[in-house]
């Protein structure tokens, strides 16, 4: 395996671009992966559009792997897309190396590619340094048709599991991480179904409940803390950091879905005969309704759930009202967690009337829709950065929450806004502990409108668009000269696409 080099770069069209979604995606159909598209399009339905607005998928399920220890992740795909994705390392410190094969038009259409992986595979495959080797394909060699099925079960010992990626398949990144997520918990629960397994390193002394989805690392302690009274304990957050914590996920007395969307996880639950409910216990009438279910799904007798309920609402109660948010506010986002975050924000004492999520709507998001919808919250599922932009319009909120463009937008109109990812789902939402949480950055937002008027009344007459900037002579645009070249743009990609691959 070696870094992208520019020569190992593979044309498809003759400008050297991976041409479009729909020729990749027939492309990927005739060479055999039909199953594949077929299961990620009834387990990440899209629309109402054909893809939300969201970096390479494969960004979210290489982050899974380099997260876990003792984990080799290798990447087959163009070097322009590796090398952008290896960016993910960098960004969260992961201290590893993305393991890379490189190819070229004869070696992917020969199959000389499954070949190359096999050996880079084969080569890794040490199991004093590894328990698992995951090799991802991205779109040109799923379009291709490269076959990562038929690599070996393991080698040495040592696990190996290959997925498919594209971007014309998985529709955002945070599915993806339930791509390789499912993935795993499958190859664990067959292991489990043969024979015993590798113990924890921690064995709670009662029944657990699985996490599903990535939250903020104070988030499940306090979880656990709200299980005790019930008798139960948090068990392992999936995505696990290693793999003998799949084994302990499976060994659960139910599944919290924190995050509605890991179908494929879903699946292997269920496949395991484990209960699993929605929601999550945020403010409230939040962890009222998730201690309800989350005991029922255990068994556990309505008085203990209610002493449970007794001893900690009232100080989620309290510290609701410590930390009031007063103001109306959007939530977008492509994270997952954007229902909780409004429901919190609903709690605190905030006007949510738009909620939009780059995720789709299940049934484990149901509890969260059907409770923001009672609220006054139009939600939107699979929402475009249009209709994120749009909500701000339509709604003018003191307060915007959204992915990049849309804290744009925002403030070029002189409203406070925050950015999600970062400012937002980085903090405590569960229990007591989220109770207010948002409350410091929140309310320090919403009083700063006062600084955005001033900016806009300082600039106020430098010019937008192409008349920005101070001028003697204002320029003049000149939208047919825009027009023409647009056409003359879509002519030329028509024709590229029409060559696929």
């Amino acid at each position: 395996m070696t870094p992208p080099r520019e020569r190992d770069r593979i044309d498809l069209a003759p400008d050297g671009a991976c041409g479009s979604h729909d020729t990749l995606r027939a492309a990927a159909v005739q060479a055999g992966k039909s199953d594949i598209l077929a299961r990620y399009a009834a387990d990440y339905p899209q629309g109402p559009h054909d893809q939300p607005q969201s970096m390479c998928p494969a960004f979210g399920s290489l982050r899974v792997g380099l997260r876990m220890r003792r984990t080799a992740s290798v990447l087959s795909g163009s070097a322009c897309c590796v090398y952008g994705l290896t960016f993910t390392a960098h960004f969260y410190g992961a201290r590893r190396s993305v393991g890379y094969v490189p190819f070229s038009s004869e070696t992917l259409v020969t199959g000389k590619l499954f070949e190359d992986i096999r050996d880079a595979v084969q080569d890794l495959a040490d199991p004093a340094l590894y328990d698992t080797i995951i090799v991802t394909n991205l779109c040109v060699p799923t379009a291709s048709g490269v076959p990562l099925q038929l690599l070996p079960d393991q080698i040495n010992g040592v696990r190996v599991i290959g997925i498919d990626v594209p971007g014309f398949g998985v529709p955002t990144h945070a599915e993806a991480k339930d791509v390789l997520a499912g993935a795993m918990l499958s190859y664990a629960r067959k292991e489990a179904e043969q024979g015993p397994v590798a113990a924890p390193r921690e064995r709670p002394d009662r029944p657990t409940v699985t996490l599903l989805g990535e939250m903020f690392p104070a988030d499940p302690p306090g979880i656990g803390v709200l299980l005790a009274p019930l008798g139960l304990a948090a068990g392992p957050v999936v995505p696990t950091r290693e793999w003998r914590e799949l084994y302990a996920a499976l060994d659960c007395a139910a599944v919290g879905a924190i995050h509605p969307f890991y179908t494929a996880s879903v699946r292997e639950f269920e496949a395991a005969g484990r209960t699993v409910v929605g929601s999550a216990p945020v403010g409230q009438h939040g962890t009222a309704a998730w201690l309800d279910a989350i005991g029922r799904a255990c068994g556990v007798a309505q008085h203990t759930i209610d002493l449970a309920k007794n001893t900690f609402l009232p100080a989620i109660a309290g510290a609701l009202a410590a930390r009031p948010i007063k103001g109306r506010i959007t939530v977008s986002g492509y994270e997952g967690s954007e229902l909780l975050v409004a429901r919190l924000l609903i709690e605190s004492g905030a006007e949510v009337p738009y909620v939009g999520t780059a995720c789709p709507r299940t049934v484990w998001s149901d509890p969260d829709r059907e409770w923001l919808e009672a609220h006054g919250a139009r939600v939107q599922f699979r929402a475009s950065l249009q209709q994120d932009i749009a909500a701000v319009e339509e709604f003018g909120p003191d307060l915007a929450i959204g992915t990049t463009p849309v804290v744009q937008h925002a403030k070029q109109k002189s409203i406070p806004a925050l950015y999600f990812t970062n400012l937002i789902s980085a903090r405590p939402l569960m229990g007591p502990a989220g109770a207010g949480s948002l409350a410091m950055v929140v309310n320090a937002a919403l009083a700063n409108r006062h600084r955005f008027d001033r900016m806009t009344a300082f600039f106020d007459g430098v010019g937008t668009g192409h008349a920005a900037g101070v001028w003697e002579d204002m320029p003049v645009d000149h939208p047919e000269f825009k027009a023409r070249f647009a056409a003359k743009r879509i002519a030329a990609a028509k024709a590229e696409e029409s060559v696929g691959v």
